[in-house]
Protein backbone atom coordinates (compact mmCIF):
# COMPACT_ATOMS: atom_id res chain seq x y z
CA UNK A 1 0.00 0.00 0.00
CA UNK A 2 1.26 3.48 -0.88
CA UNK A 3 -0.14 5.81 1.78
CA UNK A 4 1.59 8.72 3.53
CA UNK A 5 0.39 10.72 6.53
CA UNK A 6 2.54 13.57 7.80
CA UNK A 7 2.28 16.86 9.62
CA UNK A 8 4.39 19.56 8.01
CA UNK A 9 4.56 23.32 7.56
CA UNK A 10 4.18 25.03 4.20
CA UNK A 11 7.66 26.16 3.18
CA UNK A 12 6.89 27.28 -0.38
CA UNK A 13 3.76 27.41 -2.51
CA UNK A 14 3.53 28.13 -6.23
CA UNK A 15 0.61 30.00 -7.77
CA UNK A 16 -2.46 27.99 -8.67
CA UNK A 17 -2.42 26.80 -12.28
CA UNK A 18 -4.64 24.67 -14.47
CA UNK A 19 -3.87 21.63 -16.62
CA UNK A 20 -4.86 21.70 -20.30
CA UNK A 21 -7.95 19.73 -19.23
CA UNK A 22 -8.88 22.52 -16.78
CA UNK A 23 -7.94 20.71 -13.55
CA UNK A 24 -6.56 23.06 -10.85
CA UNK A 25 -3.03 22.23 -9.62
CA UNK A 26 -1.02 23.61 -6.71
CA UNK A 27 2.64 22.69 -6.18
CA UNK A 28 4.22 23.26 -2.80
CA UNK A 29 7.11 22.30 -0.58
CA UNK A 30 6.40 20.96 2.89
CA UNK A 31 8.85 20.88 5.82
CA UNK A 32 8.62 18.34 8.64
CA UNK A 33 10.45 18.23 11.99
CA UNK A 34 9.93 15.66 14.72
CA UNK A 35 11.60 13.24 17.06
CA UNK A 36 11.05 9.50 16.80
CA UNK A 37 12.35 6.51 18.70
CA UNK A 38 14.23 4.00 16.58
CA UNK A 39 15.87 0.90 18.08
CA UNK A 40 15.39 2.40 21.53
CA UNK A 41 17.16 5.67 20.75
CA UNK A 42 15.67 9.10 20.08
CA UNK A 43 16.27 10.37 16.56
CA UNK A 44 15.62 13.92 15.30
CA UNK A 45 13.97 13.98 11.87
CA UNK A 46 13.94 16.98 9.52
CA UNK A 47 13.09 16.94 5.83
CA UNK A 48 11.45 18.91 3.08
CA UNK A 49 9.33 17.21 0.45
CA UNK A 50 7.77 18.45 -2.77
CA UNK A 51 4.01 18.03 -2.88
CA UNK A 52 1.19 18.55 -5.36
CA UNK A 53 -2.56 18.89 -4.95
CA UNK A 54 -5.08 18.56 -7.76
CA UNK A 55 -8.77 19.38 -8.09
CA UNK A 56 -10.76 20.78 -5.18
CA UNK A 57 -7.94 20.17 -2.69
CA UNK A 58 -5.65 22.31 -4.89
CA UNK A 59 -8.11 25.20 -4.67
CA UNK A 60 -8.16 24.92 -0.88
CA UNK A 61 -4.42 24.37 -0.37
CA UNK A 62 -3.52 27.29 -2.68
CA UNK A 63 -5.00 29.67 -0.07
CA UNK A 64 -2.74 28.37 2.73
CA UNK A 65 -0.21 30.96 4.01
CA UNK A 66 3.48 30.11 4.33
CA UNK A 67 4.44 28.64 7.69
CA UNK A 68 1.03 27.14 8.40
CA UNK A 69 1.20 23.56 9.64
CA UNK A 70 -0.87 21.00 7.76
CA UNK A 71 -1.78 17.41 8.50
CA UNK A 72 -1.76 15.82 5.04
CA UNK A 73 -2.57 12.39 3.68
CA UNK A 74 -1.72 11.16 0.21
CA UNK A 75 0.59 8.94 -1.78
CA UNK A 76 4.08 9.07 -3.27
CA UNK A 77 4.67 8.97 -7.03
CA UNK A 78 7.59 9.76 -9.35
CA UNK A 79 7.73 13.40 -10.45
CA UNK A 80 7.44 12.07 -14.00
CA UNK A 81 7.35 8.65 -15.59
CA UNK A 82 10.62 6.77 -15.03
CA UNK A 83 12.05 9.35 -12.58
CA UNK A 84 13.64 8.35 -9.27
CA UNK A 85 12.60 11.57 -7.46
CA UNK A 86 9.29 11.39 -5.64
CA UNK A 87 6.49 13.88 -4.99
CA UNK A 88 3.75 13.65 -2.37
CA UNK A 89 0.29 13.80 -3.97
CA UNK A 90 -2.03 15.35 -1.37
CA UNK A 91 -5.49 13.80 -1.17
CA UNK A 92 -6.57 15.30 2.17
CA UNK A 93 -5.27 18.24 4.19
CA UNK A 94 -6.20 19.91 7.46
CA UNK A 95 -4.68 22.89 9.24
CA UNK A 96 -3.15 22.13 12.62
CA UNK A 97 -4.02 24.80 15.18
CA UNK A 98 -2.41 25.46 18.55
CA UNK A 99 -2.98 22.56 20.88
CA UNK A 100 -3.07 20.05 18.01
CA UNK A 101 -6.64 20.77 16.89
CA UNK A 102 -7.42 20.18 13.21
CA UNK A 103 -9.48 22.30 10.83
CA UNK A 104 -10.13 21.31 7.23
CA UNK A 105 -8.14 23.43 4.79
Amino acid sequence: MNQVSVTASVLEIKPLRYTPAGVPVTELTLHHESEVVEAGAARRIQFSIPAVALGDIALLVSQTPLGVELAVQGFLAPVKKGASKLVLHIQQASRVHAGGALATV
